[in-house]
């Protein structure tokens, strides 16, 4: 289950397409322009040729993910920017059923508050400051908001793991699992964990014995089955770095055991894993994609 974020320039069934001919098994799309708040319909021709395609593809269990509008603060303390959020937010999930995509993962969002200092390093499982906790609460409103608006929605909003940077929540599995805790209906929240954004947050799996620590942390703190997408992405910054750069496979701080760790374990095989990492092509002209999905297909172990 190795795909990437892929373009939807020209139309969305695009990116269905492109990863088709990179041989991809799963896809990640902005299903708009991430980087405005204006929403617009998505068109008719376009969602029937994205549906004719996933369904060729076989791609309708689990296969097609969304990211939502970078935009989007759901732990914002201003009602208005908070209340803009939470109508944005809505849309991605809206689209996305429309789509038959079912999972959008989502940034938590950033309580906006005391920031811990440029260079402190987390205190990973710590209990939240007062800032952090409220703006947890505030993420669990608009989920709940959300959630009671667009009742019976088959997609996920999965939360994903962060680096940490400002006041941005998530860069704790605490954070994560405090807010499907709390909210009303957890079964629709999901998680995503990202590889950089982890070892960037502090989460050491620069050898087996501590990604195997690593794991044993998420299962207890948030548990397997609601871990529903990887961002697959290896990061520029060292361990604890808060640095959110992400680097292609095999060239950055995670440590190859830490992408080891995940390739070989059975609970995540039907996980999709997906590629954010830098575009182009190498010096062979093979596309970047391509050379880091290979990277991560030889890790798995044949049995």
């Amino acid at each position: 289950m190795f795909g990437a974020h892929l373009s939807i320039a020209g139309g969305l069934v695009n990116a269905l397409e492109e990863a088709e001919r990179l041989k991809m098994d799963c896809v990640q799309i902005f299903t708009r322009n991430q980087r405005q708040w204006k929403v617009t319909p998505i068109p008719p021709t376009q969602c029937d040729a994205w549906l004719v395609k996933l369904e060729a593809l076989g791609w309708r269990s689990g296969r097609a993910v969304a990211h939502n509008s970078y935009l989007i603060n759901l732990a914002s303390p201003d009602p208005d920017a908070w209340r803009r959020s939470v109508a944005l937010q809505r849309s991605e999930v809206e689209r996305c059923e429309q789509l038959k995509i079912p999972y959008c993962v989502s940034h938590p969002g950033a309580h906006l508050g005391q920031a811990r200092p440029p260079g402190e390093l987390h205190r990973l499982g710590a209990a939240p400051g007062r800032d952090e906790l409220a703006g947890l609460k505030r993420i669990i409103k608009a989920l709940n908001r959300i959630h009671r608006e667009l009742p019976g929605y088959r997609t996920k909003i999965c939360l994903e793991t962060t680096a940490g940077a400002g006041s941005t929540l998530g860069y704790d599995f605490r954070h994560l699992a405090f807010i499907r805790e709390h909210v009303m209906e957890p079964r629709r929240i999901g998680f995503c964990f990202d590889t950089c954004h982890a070892t960037a947050a502090g989460y050491d799996m620069t050898t087996d014995a501590k990604a195997t620590t690593v794991w044993q942390q998420w299962k207890a703190i948030c548990g397997i089955r609601s871990l529903r997408v990887f961002h697959l992405n290896d990061s520029q910054g060292a361990v604890g770095s808060r640095l959110d750069r992400h680097a292609p496979i095999n060239q950055g701080r995670c440590g190859r055991s830490c992408f080891r760790a995940i390739v070989n374990t059975p609970a995540f095989a039907a996980v999709p894993k997906i590629l954010e990492t830098p575009k182009g092509t190498n010096d062979k002209g093979v596309p970047w994609d391509l050379v880091n999905i290979r990277r991560l297909r030889r890790m798995v172990r044949r049995i």
